[in-house]
């Protein structure tokens, strides 16, 4: 038997190839994917450990809870540095200060993404050489004096900066001009990420980013003999209150692992998408399986004849099954290291990884090689136990008989029970406050349960498609009647385009309802006609709100400043706005009271979550302790509606900004004699700087912007589901092939009673265009549903939220499942209509 199942490999080596290269595609996407993220973690790593091999000990803030009266953790000033320096196992302790800076390139644009644009400080140490090591200088020399500036040198590269040059940048809102004095190398793993360092001098850099005279850390290096733990242990007798000292190597590890959680969610995405493809190619396989058995019913019903058991049989196709699955096993895991490579290397090219060597790890071997082998067995052991059961006497028939009406009865009963659970399932997750794992799990039910009724629902759909075939005369009727003929293969395959696109269109139905509640809430929310921030969202400046309300278009303005606060033992943070002006700018659904007597610096409004929480009222009196340890006193004006825009405690500024060490604003709101117009809006620019780290946005530019994230998401999406629709199109070009391998007698016989070689063509192109509509349509019904589920618990926490049908865009997927239907027939037609038709009537 075993002899027997191998030489039926090697024998059906071109109907097999369509299955190998399906589980080849889905092996080749999870290896890649394993690969991808082993050699990018690998190389952040690396670049990690390097960044920190001149740290042995840091000494920084430990991140707990500020003690009371202050509003920083820490003081890690000069003479702290100095008592670092002087440690018996220092040989060097140097001062590090940092934070945003956002430098332009020529054409005045922003380098980097924003979030990876930082600044920093040259410290030269007591002898003024100190920091030679850390940041060694490839031209020119360090910043001594403000407004002289060092740059990185893949930033100089990829701006074309030199020594000598002018620059404009920002660091929290207004433009500086600063002098390039140096370019210097570091094994930064921000900056090998694609991001920029600028390093000012020592004075400047504590004035930007900390306070004069202070540091955010200290770094040190130990002395030789010394251990980063024996180091640790001399710098704790040093430690100010709320700071700790951790050694290099934890500092590595923690930034490695930071890398790691952060690609957590592209790893999960990529591999998620890798199942599915996986899934799809189930459908394939077990098609591939089943027509592969059918076609083999005289021979395995003979084995059965000359004393074959049962066991023995489903054993032979399960071998078959096996040596399929790991040759397209190792197949794929040789194909997933080059899709690795290629990512590595597109990755590398746009600049945002560190280089590094190419790393498959033992674990994506054995990963990828079980994957392909047991997806195709199991895919095979249905079909394995069918060839099982044909009975001996079958040998006597030219067929195997067909599937007995009780068999069909007994899997639409179980379709219908499966679709009709899981449909009540996800309606019952979408009144649920967390109904997310419900709704997956009844999401998978369903797909399940139409799954198994597709056999079913194959029959009306397709005879809906009899008007438009009959005007292909003979052929078309033909197609309708080839489609229906066999419904477990028409479903099986119609069904691997399906899975497709019902994530398509479910992703889309989503995307559109969401950014259709976003451009709701920014016009529900704001009268304002512009609202101002940095690139990166991080504090502005105030000079910016002062500009802003000099100019003569501005009509009105409001900064909007966070601070932290103790409201009964917990923390709060306010919202400090101008309490003059704020009513013009925003447009709140005030549920009790208004902004009145909120400019007096002693009333506040709440959203309606936080006065349910603390169960305030228009006039409840709340006390307060700011970040300085002061307290104050406040009475509710007003309860509103809020949103993810706009909500929490509003409070004037006046009451907020004594109160704070650092004045800084979030965002600024403005309102503009003429409205929102490009004139207008350049003219705010202007009169900013033409700053590229300070964004000027309208509420179309807000929504734009969240749409183009939303877009650039789905095209992602859709990239990555396209692995899917490539393997139900080589499902439905092997469904064709092998139904005209089987039909072979009856295309003979057609060519004979005078259809023509086009006509043939054309009953095969139409009978693979109503499957690929089938599953088409199928899928996008399905799509619609499950986005509506999805929407509805969306608009939980997205109350702007409504269901959007994208009608262009679901006619375009019609479409492509044509295409895809029209494709896939092209070699299986080309191949029916080249029959010879003598040679066909005689074949039994």
């Amino acid at each position: 038997m075993l002899r027997t199942a191998l030489r039926n490999v090697f024998a059906h080596k071109a109907r097999l190839l369509m299955t190998m290269l399906a589980v080849l595609l889905g092996v080749a996407f999870v290896s890649g994917t394993l690969v991808f993220t082993s050699t990018i973690s690998d190389a952040f790593h690396k670049s990690s450990e390097k960044g920190y091999a001149h740290v042995d000990v840091s000494i920084r803030q430990d991140g707990g809870d500020a003690p009371e009266g202050r509003d920083s953790l820490s003081t890690l000033d000069q003479r702290v540095l100095d008592k670092a320096s002087d440690l018996p196992g220092a040989k060097s302790a140097t001062g590090v200060v940092s934070g945003f800076a956002a430098l332009s390139d020529k054409d005045g644009k922003l380098v980097g993404d924003g979030f990876s644009t930082q600044g920093a400080n040259y410290y030269g140490g007591r002898d003024g050489k100190g920091s030679d090591a850390r940041y060694p200088m490839k031209d020119g020399a360090a910043p001594r004096a403000p407004g002289q500036i060092a740059l990185d040198a893949k930033t100089a590269e990829r701006t074309g900066y030199q020594v000598g040059d002018t620059v404009r940048m920002s660091v929290n809102g207004p433009v500086r001009t600063e002098k390039v004095t140096g370019i210097f190398t570091t094994d930064d793993g921000n900056v090998a990420a694609g991001g920029t360092l600028v390093l000012f001098d020592n004075t400047t850099a504590q004035k930007l980013f900390a306070k004069p005279g202070e540091y955010t850390e200290i770094s040190m290096r130990a002395d030789q003999g010394v251990s980063q733990t024996e180091l640790k242990k001399q710098a704790a007798g040093i430690l100010p209150s709320g700071t700790e000292a951790v050694t290099g190597k934890k500092l590595a590890d923690e930034e490695s692992k930071q890398i790691e959680q952060g690609m957590s969610g592209m790893k999960t995405s990529l591999l998620a998408f890798a199942g599915i493809a996986l899934f799809v190619g189930i459908f394939i396989i077990a098609n591939t399986f089943t027509m592969l058995v059918a076609q083999r019913t005289k021979e395995l019903a003979l084995l059965r004849a000359v004393g074959a058991s049962r066991r023995q049989v489903t054993r032979s196709v399960l071998i078959e099954a096996l040596v399929v699955g790991t040759v397209a096993g190792l197949a794929g895991m040789a194909a997933g290291v080059g899709i690795g490579a290629g990512l590595r290397s597109l990755v590398g090219r746009m600049g945002t990884m560190p280089d590094g060597p190419l790393v498959v790890e033992p674990s994506t071997v054995v990963v990828s090689l079980v994957v392909g082998v047991v997806v195709t067995v199991l895919a095979a052991w249905l079909p394995a136990r069918r060839a099982a059961k044909i009975p001996p006497v079958a040998a006597m028939g030219s067929v195997h008989a067909p599937s007995t009406t009780r068999s069909l009865i007994v899997r639409n009963t179980i379709g219908a029970l499966l679709s009709a659970a899981g449909a009540a399932l996800v309606l019952a997750a979408t009144e649920m406050d967390d109904g997310k794992a419900p709704m997956g799990g009844g999401a998978a039910l369903l797909l399940i349960g139409v799954f198994v009724l597709t056999p079913l629902l194959s029959r009306p759909l397709i005879a809906a498609a009899a008007p438009v075939l009959r005007l292909f005369q003979v052929s078309g009727k033909l197609a309708r009647q080839n489609a229906v003929r066999n419904p477990r293969r028409t479903a099986a395959t119609a069904s691997a385009l399906m899975v497709g696109l019902t994530l398509i269109t479910g992703l889309t139905v989503i995307a559109g309802g969401v950014q259709q509640a976003i451009e709701k809430m920014a016009s529900g929310s704001l009268k304002a006609d512009y609202t101002v921030s940095m690139a990166n969202y991080t504090p502005l400046s105030p000079e910016v709100e002062k500009k802003l309300a000099r100019s003569d278009e501005v009509t009105a303005t409001s900064p909007l400043r966070n601070a932290r606060s103790e409201i009964d033992g917990s923390t709060e943070y306010l919202t400090g706005v101008n309490g003059s002006t704020i009513a013009q700018l925003t447009s709140i659904d005030f549920t009790a009271g208004g902004w009145s007597g909120v400019s007096s610096g002693k009333q506040a409004v709440v959203d309606e979550d936080t006065a349910k929480q603390r169960g305030w009222k228009p006039g409840s009196r709340f006390e307060v302790t700011y970040q300085d340890g002061e307290k104050g006193r406040f009475s509710v004006a007003g309860v509103y509606h809020g949103n993810q825009m706009i909500k929490g405690i509003m409070v004037d500024n006046k009451a907020v900004t004594p109160h704070l060490t650092k004045v800084a604003d979030m965002q600024v709101l403005a309102k503009t004699k003429g409205g929102a117009t490009d004139e207008v809006k350049e003219t705010l620019e202007k009169q900013l700087g033409n700053n590229p780290a300070v964004l000027v946005q309208d509420k179309k530019d807000i929504s734009d912007g969240i749409a183009q994230m939303i877009n650039i998401l789905l095209n992602m999406l859709y990239g990555l589901l396209a692995m899917a629709v490539i393997v139900a199109v080589l499902g439905v070009i092997n469904t064709l092939a092998m139904s005209v391998f089987e039909r072979g007698q009856e295309i003979g016989m057609l060519r004979a009673i005078g259809l023509d070689r086009r006509g043939i063509k054309r009953m095969v192109r139409l009978e693979s265009l109503v499957i690929s509509l089938f599953g088409g349509v199928l899928g996008i019904g399905l799509g619609v549903f499950f986005g509506w589920a999805a929407g509805e618990l969306i608009s939980g926490s997205l109350e702007t939220y409504s269901l959007v049908l994208p009608w262009g865009r679901m006619g375009i997927f019609l479409a492509l499942a044509a295409l895809v239907g029209v494709l896939a027939s092209l070699w299986p037609a080309r191949r029916a209509a080249r029959l010879n038709m003598l040679e066909a009537i005689k074949t039994e």
